[in-house]
């Protein structure tokens, strides 16, 4: 099982609206929907992994939160600096969900 996370990102509510069309119109069962996403949850953590080979630095002036469940961590951080090389980005708030990537079972 892979993490369900990116599913909340524009191409996994995209995949889902489409999904669940499909099913509307009974061109697929729920069933296979449920296999499509979980294939992508598999993939996209997979993608992930291998090929995002970029490093991003961030420093915040604050910590306003955070929280460790289920071995995921949730920052929530205020006046945040991102910098990758030559490029630099500052944001007010930011949210941070970070997970166990290493490990070859996700929950």
């Amino acid at each position: 099982m892979s993490y369900q996370l990116y599913r909340n990102t524009t191409l996994g509510n995209t995949l889902q609206e489409s999904l669940d069309e499909l099913i509307q119109y009974g061109q697929i069962t729920p069933a296979l929907a449920f296999k499509v996403l979980l294939q992508f949850d598999k993939s996209i953590n997979n993608a992930l992994n291998q090929r995002v080979k970029a490093r991003v630095t961030f420093k915040a002036g604050k910590l306003n939160t955070y929280r460790f469940c289920d071995n995921v961590w949730t920052l929530m951080l205020n006046d945040v600096e991102f910098r990758e090389v030559h490029e630099f980005v500052k944001v007010d708030k930011v949210k941070i969900v970070a997970c166990d990537g290493k490990s070859g079972d996700f929950n």
